[in-house]
């Protein structure tokens, strides 16, 4: 998948690659804790990790689950239960393109800066302070 930008009527500065599904904060922290663990996560530890609670990250697990980027595992330890979650391959490979997309908002926004700096502010023409 490639960083390129989107420039129709999406908006200059959006670029093709972002999934809404992964964009939305709790689910990032999610992802990323996922990524770090190709073997999966207990659901108590990730909770922990993400700082959610039960229901809020099991919410966010089915969005992921539906979307094909997690997978759920239910079994045991013991005789207590438990529940593994792990991102499926073709999931780990989504958010790895995500983060390559999330690389090149990051670098064209700190162009986008040097650029401003180089230029002298000037006051807007018509416009004063409010």
């Amino acid at each position: 998948m490639s960083a390129k930008k989107t420039r129709d009527a999406t908006g200059r500065y959006a670029y093709d690659g972002l999934e809404r599904v992964m964009h939305e904060k709790a689910r990032l922290g999610i992802l990323t804790s996922l990524a770090a663990k190709a073997e999966g996560l207990v659901f108590t530890d990730l909770k922990e990790l993400c700082q959610l609670t039960d229901g809020n990250l099991s919410r966010h697990l089915a969005v992921l689950q539906d979307a094909g980027i997690v997978e759920i595992w239910k079994g045991g330890k013991g005789r207590r239960p438990q529940t593994l979650c792990r991102l499926t391959d073709d999931g780990r490979k989504r958010f790895l393109d995500y983060v390559s997309v999330l690389e090149a908002v990051v670098a064209d926004a700190a162009d986008a800066a040097r650029a401003g700096k180089a230029r002298r502010r000037a006051d807007p023409e018509g416009f004063s302070p409010a």
